[in-house]
């Protein structure tokens, strides 16, 4: 294994073989098993986000946040358009390092700092999110065949943890492939349902506050995923264009989020029973052909995005700097998350549309003041090879942790989520909504611009 300032850089056979377990976890991807192309990163970000759950973020914009048509597709659009930005930033930074995400996060909350992000990440990704997105898959799967809820997701879970367990190329090849069945199904789908429904109906009086909740909800949704971001771009050539890499990847996750979120506000004109599944809700206005196959749709998809949290989550969860005395550790570490996962969906299926609400709406709130540190950092560094802090045990890195608690605890007094809890700010101006994840990123970036410019320039002189 070679050594280089990132620390030892893997040197394996894995190249790009799709049926074989990946060898390496976090450590740098050496020349030898880089491969592929910046327009893979389309369908990477596309097919995870075809499934049921983004639809579901449309559904809630009309259904539970009382806005009408138009104004839902306003804020979708606003949300998944800044999520996908921050998104194409990170992923630009893959090639160049050959690291994860979670690792690239050391540069500016340091090696120590950095395991609070990390361990939020992990359990976000390779369980929360795991568990969220099961369980769609398994009312799906449950609607489509009449096979027991609980069955139903067991058989999910062992298909998305099979994927993420043999590892990032056959995850990237399931992404692929899938992705042709996805598009097509969902944009018949979208034709049938945009034609039953009434897009010009009043709105529910949702206001500027239900406005800025549907945003910060379409916004965590699409934001979830910036700390994937360079796990799925480090395998590519160290020569490969970061703007390309940055473009298809935003690409990717605007297009199929805010189609499919519009899908979802559509879909919440139209009505359905109260008494329904989401899934069923949700096909129930469709010909039997098309609702037989959007299920099978939504079950493919709910894997698709699967297979990226579990994967993620097992290299986030590698990132803590745990020794596992394993050959293949971040394969065993995905099975252990897909077990756990399914522990916690199994508690998820009774009340699934205020579980995924509230998911939903806390999910940014870490993320968008990490995000705060890490382009406040990467400001900071422009132009200079940070490469060598990725592995520097030394750096405590407490300005970035300092500035990521800040951002997350102050922007609590802007927490406008009724169920959990309604700050201060919201309860006096209701009109505000909830800014939460505006808040928080502000915050803990202009911290960081103070407390860590001088620890920038003596780390990197």
């Amino acid at each position: 294994m070679a050594v280089s300032a990132t620390g030892p850089v893997r040197s394996s056979a894995y190249a790009d073989r799709v049926v074989a377990v990946e060898t390496g976890d976090i450590e740098p991807v050496g020349a030898g098993d880089r491969h592929g192309t910046p327009r893979q990163l389309f369908w990477t970000w596309s097919s995870p986000n075809l499934e049921f759950a983004t639809i579901f973020v449309g559904v809630l914009a009309v259904s539970v946040f009382g806005l009408s048509f138009w104004q839902a597709i306003a804020a979708v659009v606003l949300g998944n358009g800044l999520g996908a930005l921050t998104h194409g930033l990170l992923s630009a930074r893959g090639p160049r390092y050959g690291v994860p995400q979670m690792v690239l996060s050391r540069l500016g909350f340091g090696y120590w700092g950095n395991l609070a992000p990390a361990a939020l990440m992990s359990v976000t990704a390779g369980i929360g999110w795991f568990a969220v997105n099961s369980v769609s898959g398994a009312f799906a799967l449950n609607t489509l065949t009449g096979l027991p809820l609980p069955a139903s997701l067991a058989v999910v879970v062992v298909v998305q943890s099979g994927i993420a367990f043999f590892g990032h190329n056959l995850v990237q090849a399931y992404e692929k492939y899938v992705f042709a069945v996805l598009a097509v199904i969902f944009a018949i789908v979208t034709v049938v349902t945009f034609a039953q429904a009434h897009p010009n109906a009043p709105s529910g009086a949702g206001g500027v506050g239900g406005f800025l909740l549907t945003m910060g909800a379409a916004f965590g949704y699409a934001a979830g995923w910036n700390p994937y971001a360079a796990d799925y771009t480090r395998y590519l050539p160290a020569t490969v264009s970061g703007r390309a890499v940055g473009w298809f990847a935003a690409l990717g996750l605007f297009v199929s989020c805010t189609v499919l979120m519009g899908v979802g506000a559509a879909s919440a004109t139209i009505g359905g029973g109260a008494d329904q599944t989401p899934t069923a809700a949700f096909t129930g206005h469709l010909p039997g052909w098309l609702a037989t196959i959007t299920l099978l749709a939504i079950v493919l998809g709910a894997i698709a995005a699967n297979a990226l949290n579990i994967y993620s989550g097992a290299l986030a969860f590698l990132t803590l700097g745990i020794t596992l005395p394993l050959a293949w550790r971040r394969a065993i570490v995905a099975l252990g998350f897909g077990a756990v996962g399914y522990v916690l969906a199994l508690f998820g299926l009774s009340d699934a549309g205020a579980a995924y609400e509230n998911f939903l709406l806390v999910i940014s709130y870490w993320i968008a003041p990490w995000l705060g540190v890490v382009f406040a950092d990467q400001w900071l560094c422009a132009g200079r090879d940070a490469s060598a802090l990725l592995t520097d045990r030394s750096r405590i890195g407490w300005p970035g942790l300092v500035s990521f608690l800040a951002g997350a605890v102050i922007s609590i007094l802007f927490f406008a989520n009724q169920s959990l809890y309604l700050g201060p700010v919201p309860a006096a101006i209701p009109q505000i909504g909830d800014i939460t994840f505006l808040v928080g990123f502000v915050i803990a970036a202009a911290l960081y611009l103070i407390l860590g410019r001088r620890g920038v320039a003596r780390s990197l002189s």
